[in-house]
């Protein structure tokens, strides 16, 4: 088994028989990875996804169960980037998962411009305003805030990165999509498929995710709402098959 450090812990990811590491002082993933993990296009066979703001490699590690192209994973965070490194050596992952550690607006001159099918990101979804309250612990601060990378910074960096007909996929606040849409078809990617998440019926959504096309057509489907909890507060039907099959 992979060392552990600190308060890190083992855990299952969700339905899946992988094992992921976390630490509640550091990272731990979130419903919307796993959501945009689900609802992102990937190729069942072959092709290079790469997926931007990583952490502990969550989202690679799900996309794993349902491709067997290539996975890259970037990830500025020295500490989330060695955790994403044992996880995958710990589920035998290796020659399927790599992670870079890195600044993402380096990557398209140090991976290449236009060489992935798919890019991925859940990026961090608050602006560093004057007035703004971060968390004290630097590496929540950063997963959280845009310290270290913007909105914007996140889009144009994935335009290089995927190539012409490529696709490219976001999880985010709704608050911010008039400038998710806005800054995606600045950089040439045509928004194509959109889906709130709502935490349950009769409240505002509180999740987006959304698709788009490098170079694409215009054509935006608006798919069926999410709701994640019923009024027991246990999961709707919809959750339990993203989450476990079920």
């Amino acid at each position: 088994m992979e060392k552990l450090y600190d308060d890190e812990r083992l855990d299952y990811l969700l339905g899946e028989e992988l094992r992921i590491i976390q630490s509640p002082s550091v990272f731990s993933f979130s419903l919307d990875a796993v959501l945009l993990a689900k609802f992102a296009y990937v190729p069942i066979s072959k092709g290079r996804i790469l997926d931007l703001c990583t952490g502990n490699a969550v989202i690679p590690l799900l996309l794993s169960t349902r491709t067997k192209a290539t996975i890259t994973g970037v990830e500025i965070q020295e500490r989330l980037y060695n955790m994403g490194l044992r996880s995958i050596a710990y589920n035998g992952l290796e020659e399927n998962i790599n992670l870079v550690h890195g600044d993402l607006k380096e990557m398209p001159q140090a991976l290449g411009y236009h060489q992935y099918d798919v890019v991925t990101c859940n990026p961090p979804y608050f602006e560093v305003l004057p007035t703004s309250e971060k968390n004290p612990n630097e590496h929540l601060a950063i997963a959280r805030h845009e310290i270290m990378c913007t909105l914007e910074d996140v889009v144009r960096v994935s335009s290089q990165l995927v190539k012409q007909g490529g696709k490219v996929a976001f999880v985010h606040r709704p608050e911010r999509l008039l400038d998710i849409v806005t800054l995606m078809r600045e950089y040439k990617i045509e928004p194509k498929r959109i889906q709130l998440v709502y935490p349950k019926h009769n409240k505002e959504a509180n999740t987006l995710l959304i698709e788009g096309i490098k170079d694409g057509n215009k054509g935006l489907k608006v798919l069926p709402p999410l709701v994640v909890y019923e009024e027991n507060n246990e999961y709707t039907k919809e959750l339990k098959h993203i989450l476990y099959g079920e």
